[in-house]
């Protein structure tokens, strides 16, 4: 069978799983799976740009994917004015001071010549930074989280559409990735990993501990959309009487149509940046990156600089995990900073690419939509299975309860269980990379 067949074949049947589900239980659980699918493949593109095009282990999708659903704050949300009277000036002017005093220690290590006397500048100006700095952002950051704490206490964003929020998303992404990469791109495997799982921990601590920024835990909610409410559309005479006209409950119908919507927005962009991923990756910068993944000796014997392809291409998967980020905000309606676990964000895309095909872009498409179906489904499917299962056991046994209660642990044995037999028997993945 040719990759071409099989590929249709496997879309074939991810895309009856999702109509099954339709059909099955409801079209609102259909087209959640099939909107969160979209985002989970915009995200494994993204880390297949990295590792399947320049082999980079990239462990901190987690953070890039925190920082895109930040954006859609600091994007959407209208300004909080009374925050920005109590301290949003002093609060700029002291991040503009921490930013400086890093600057300034970066003129002084390539100014000064080597030894005792660079030390000793580069320490002055990072002590003397950061005493100015916290001078300003510690009474600002008071002032501002002291605005009505219980609703507000944050600086809110610009007041834009939130469609705009998805590039300023991969701009943000882009942007922390340029300064992750200018340092730990230098280091290989494992230890890149570490780097960048470390550095996404900061960023998730950062957005949970800075209420000023995204209220911290305290989440950000009721986040504008670029489709209406449902309240609003079951207040709508005319959406009420379409939606009877064709048989539906007004509810269900609302529900129906801003999911629909989304799906409409989602697919859009996945084949956009599919479309754009298959012409890097046949371009000569494609076949480049590849020649530099499999043996960056030679390529650097040819004159290629590897760090400045590195580089490249890890910002650019990096700012597609902060689009799939503030599209997942944006579905979700709301900013939650404690809910980004690596195990959802980081190992499970891992899984997505490695049993989708590995440096096969329409294979990580693949991977996100089949994973995440699975993730979603499992649980309660293995919960019907394990109820078939124990029935001739008496109720009350202990083994009955205890089957019963690892229902919800089916989930992670099956994506090991899958992740196992995928490396068994076909250790490219379901598309492999021609």
């Amino acid at each position: 069978m040719s990759q071409t067949m099989r590929g249709t074949l496997l879309f074939l049947l991810v895309a009856g799983l999702i109509l099954a589900t339709g059909v099955l239980q409801s079209w609102n659980s259909a087209l959640l799976i099939l909107n969160m699918g979209l985002v989970s493949a915009i995200m494994a593109l993204g880390v297949n740009l990295q590792w399947g095009f320049a082999g980079l282990f990239n462990v901190g999708i987690m953070g890039f994917v925190a920082l895109g659903g930040l954006a859609v704050v600091l994007t959407a949300m209208p300004p909080v004015g009374a925050a920005w009277a109590a301290g949003g000036v002093r609060m700029l002017l002291a991040l503009a001071v921490g930013a400086g005093a890093i600057a300034a220690a970066i003129f002084a290590w390539k100014t000064v010549a080597p030894g005792r006397k660079r030390a000793l500048v580069m320490a002055a100006v990072l002590v003397v930074g950061y005493v100015l700095y916290r001078q300003l952002f510690d009474p600002a950051r008071a002032a501002i989280e002291a605005v009505n704490p219980t609703l507000e206490g944050y600086l809110g964003g610009a007041g834009l559409p939130v469609v705009f929020s998805w590039p300023v998303g991969m701009a943000l992404a882009a942007g922390a990735a340029w300064l992750i990469g200018k340092t730990a791109l230098g280091l290989r495997s494992d230890y890149l990993a570490i780097a960048t799982l470390g550095i996404s921990e900061i960023i998730i601590a950062v957005m949970k501990n800075e209420d000023w920024l995204s209220r911290g835990v305290k989440n950000v909610n009721g986040l504008p959309r670029p489709m209406p409410y449902e309240v609003d559309l079951q207040n709508d005479p005319g959406f009420v009487e379409a939606a009877t006209g064709y048989g539906l409950d007004p509810v269900t119908a609302s529900t129906l149509y801003v999911k629909a919507g989304y799906s409409l927005y989602f697919t859009a962009a996945l084949i956009l940046l599919l479309v754009l991923a298959q012409l890097a990756l046949r371009s000569p910068w494609g076949r480049m990156m590849r020649a530099i993944r499999d043996n960056e000796v030679a390529a650097a014997a040819m004159g290629k600089n590897i760090k400045k392809r590195h580089l490249q291409i890890f910002v650019l998967g990096s700012a597609v995990c902060g689009l799939a980020g503030a599209m997942m905000t944006t579905l979700d309606g709301q900013l939650t900073p404690a809910t980004y676990q690596p195990l959802r964000y980081t190992f499970l895309i891992w899984v997505m690419v490695i049993i989708g095909g590995s440096g096969n872009n329409f294979g990580a498409v693949l991977g996100g939509f089949l994973i995440w179906f699975l993730w979603v489904q499992v649980e309660p499917l293995g919960q019907v299975f394990l109820q078939v299962v124990t029935s001739p056991l008496a109720d009350g046994s202990p083994l009955k309860e205890h089957l019963l209660d690892g229902a919800a642990y089916m989930r992670l044995l099956t994506m090991g269980l899958l992740l196992l037999l995928v490396l068994r028997f076909s250790p490219r993945g379901l598309l492999p990379e021609r």
